[in-house]
């Protein structure tokens, strides 16, 4: 299994950098400088800030300087620390990157674990009882509101959230249980506070999808010669669909839940530009917007190797799960 994990660390090494310098490329089709130093900006100002900002170097060199720095550390006053988040953020002036990214994680983690939590526990306990009632009212009635659920757009969810579950509870309650703006993480309760109203949009949204997909996996699950046998030696269906069936289903379910690890860490741009929550997602789309260049690279570069390793984390466990696949 190692020498397998390794031969795939190896092989997506390329498609890594590949990934960044293409980032590089692209962000630097638009010049920073003048967006920053105004167009009535001398020329000696300019030189002298593209010096600064290293971009007076050609591509390559400026790539080699950024990946390079991810893999090696310095000694900063005693401790050591990443190189690749010492680099200081252009738009917010003397703050190291890396600062800026971590405190960007917590913010995103507190919407997107539990919102996977959530969806993943009642989406797949749907999608089995669906295919226990397949072709029944029940049925009917879970797709259609699964269908229903995911026809509708997720700012839409957002707005109705925001007024409904915030705007007009606080005015009846006479209080502030739900917030539609901010996130303060040292205050009591603050989880539901901030969190609670944007988790739950998320697990509504998602698990219209998560259904229909769980549900096709189980009804598929249904015809397979391991099902007729457990029928012929007279198990239950209920043991059949909650014990037999949900353990051969694994390996879709776990491909599910792992292409959506990566968003875990970069959180949901839209919940936290419209909710304020300063997470990873909402640092991204600033740091684009503002054209700062080592935010920008340094959170895309976290998000290509969280989905690089989730990809053969899965392959992984997929050998955990099903003795039959075998890595090699």
């Amino acid at each position: 299994m190692w020498a397998y994990i390794l031969r795939r660390v190896l092989y997506n090494i390329p498609v890594y950098l590949g990934i960044i310098f293409l980032l590089m490329a692209a962000l630097r089709v638009n010049d920073p400088i003048w967006g920053y130093l105004g167009k009535n900006a001398s020329h000696e100002a300019y030189a002298a800030m593209e010096k600064s900002m290293g971009l007076d170097q050609p591509l390559l060199v400026q790539f080699w300087d950024f990946t390079s720095g991810l893999v090696t550390f310095e000694e900063v006053d005693g401790v050591s620390r990443w190189k690749a988040g010492l680099a200081e953020s252009w738009s917010d002036k003397g703050r190291p990157v890396g600062d800026l990214v971590g405190d960007a994680v917590w913010p995103s983690l507190s919407i997107t674990v539990p919102a996977l939590v959530l969806t993943s526990l009642i989406s797949i306990t749907i999608a089995i009882l669906s295919a226990y009632y397949r072709g029944r009212l029940p049925d009917k009635v879970m797709m259609v509101s699964a269908v229903l659920g995911m026809s509708i757009s997720f700012l839409v969810y957002i707005i109705f959230g925001q007024y409904w579950g915030a705007y007009v509870l606080n005015e009846r309650i006479g209080g502030e249980f739900f917030a539609i703006q901010g996130y303060k993480s040292d205050e009591p309760g603050w989880w539901v506070t901030y969190c609670l109203l944007p988790v739950l949009i998320s697990t509504i949204v998602t698990m219209g999808y998560d259904t229909r997909f769980y549900r096709a996996v189980m009804v598929e699950e249904t015809g397979r010669d391991y099902i007729t046998t457990a029928r012929a030696k007279g198990a239950t269906k209920r043991k059949i669909m909650f014990v037999h069936m949900l353990k051969n289903a694994m390996i879709p379910i776990i491909t599910r839940i792992m292409i959506t690890l990566p968003f875990l860490v970069m959180g949901s741009l839209l919940l936290e530009v419209y909710f304020g929550i300063p997470g990873m997602g909402r640092a991204l789309l600033q740091a684009i917007t503002t054209l700062d260049f080592p935010v920008a690279q340094l959170l895309v570069a976290l998000f290509a190797g969280l989905f690089l390793l989730t990809v053969i984390l899965t392959d992984v466990f997929y050998a955990l799960v099903d003795p039959r696949v075998r890595l090699q």
